[in-house]
């Protein structure tokens, strides 16, 4: 019995997880940071310009925006596990995919 809870259970989070990533990718989150990143870049060419236009000096370091760096601990070690799900997930859809298409290649002989 308590084998079944245990894979309820994780059935449950990984669909938990599928939502949110479907939910976030439909709503635009990706997008809309990566269209940040080019607003940044954007202003970053127009100081640039304006440099060029005032026969200012010019340093490389002044048109970069370094990212923040927000790597620690827990970030890792939940990337790993997003990492292992992802593995797991691919190899258990694959299996499920593979055992329905010989199932159905079986039916149809």
């Amino acid at each position: 019995m308590k084998g079944k809870n245990i894979i309820r259970f994780v059935i449950l989070v990984l669909f938990i997880l599928f939502i949110a990533l479907y939910i976030s990718q439909a709503t635009g989150y990706y997008k809309y940071d990566e269209y940040r990143k080019t607003t940044l870049t954007n202003k970053a060419i127009e100081r640039f310009e304006n440099d060029l236009d005032n026969n200012e000096e010019i340093d490389l370091d002044n048109y970069i925006e370094k990212e923040k760096n927000y790597n620690n601990i827990y970030s890792s070690l939940g990337l790993k596990t997003s990492n292992i799900i992802e593995k797991s997930f691919n190899r258990v859809m694959n299996y499920i995919f593979k055992e329905i298409n010989e199932t159905v290649n079986e039916s149809v002989k």
